[in-house]
């Protein structure tokens, strides 16, 4: 494997589900999986930095990573939002910002890059300016409170907030869910119940596409995959 992940922490910021950092100590094609998430990265490739706005992913995809990078990655809750750009114009696009040696440009103002240490301090930042904020009755659905969405325009305000529908969000954390459980050596057959499948070929059909290798192939670890940190398993259907 030639991405090295370095450091991963869970946050106590209302916007922020995680920050995370790694490096690269070769190059080569990586599977890039499904995220529900959009995030913050910092790039350092042969001295430059770059700042990207990582849009969720859909479907998983084949990424080239280049030998002798850094990233530092701000991964926002799953209803936090750019007002100004609506998650729905990130899904499945990396936006890259102007950037220049010291500072990047965002919404007509000069900000100086994040590190993994201010990582907080820079998103209270944003949230101060009004470029980040986060849908309540979003995060309310999210963490288990499905009434949240009853209300009428809830749908399109998740849809807004996250980019996805609350279904698609969920059967992505699924199909992460139980690739984990795979890659810690939980058999096949008792990933389809722990994660919720219906049966081996439900598992199968939503590997390929989200995660994209089989059940058995992600068991044997046989490619270097993006970031896939443990997580809680979604609430089933």
């Amino acid at each position: 494997m030639f991405i090295i992940f370095d450091d991963n922490r869970l946050s106590d910021s209302p916007f922020i589900e995680r920050v995370w950092r790694c490096h690269s100590e070769g190059s080569g094609m990586f599977v890039s999986v499904a995220t529900s998430h959009w995030d913050f990265v910092v790039t350092r490739l042969e001295g430059k930095l770059t700042v990207t706005l990582k849009g969720p992913e859909t479907k998983a995809s084949e990424v080239f990573c280049p030998a002798d990078g850094e990233w530092l990655g701000i991964r926002f809750k799953a209803g936090t939002f750019m007002p100004q750009v609506p998650v729905s114009r990130l899904i499945d696009v990396n936006r890259d910002l102007p950037s220049s040696t010291r500072t990047f440009r965002l919404d007509g103002g000069a900000w100086e890059y994040p590190t993994f240490d201010n990582a907080e301090a820079f998103v209270a930042r944003l949230a101060h300016a009004g470029l980040i904020a986060r849908d309540a009755a979003v995060a309310a659905a999210l963490d288990g409170d499905e009434r949240a969405l009853s209300a009428r325009g809830a749908q399109r305000h998740f849809l807004f907030a996250t980019g996805m529908s609350h279904s698609a969000l969920k059967q992505i954390e699924r199909a992460r869910h139980a690739a984990n459980l795979l890659r810690s050596g939980v058999s096949i057959v008792d990933t389809v119940e722990e994660a919720g499948f219906f049966d081996q070929a439900h598992l199968s059909r939503s590997l390929r596409g989200l995660i994209g290798l089989t059940p058995a192939r992600i068991a044997r670890e046989e490619r270097q995959l993006s970031f896939l940190y443990k997580t809680q398993p979604p609430a089933r259907e």
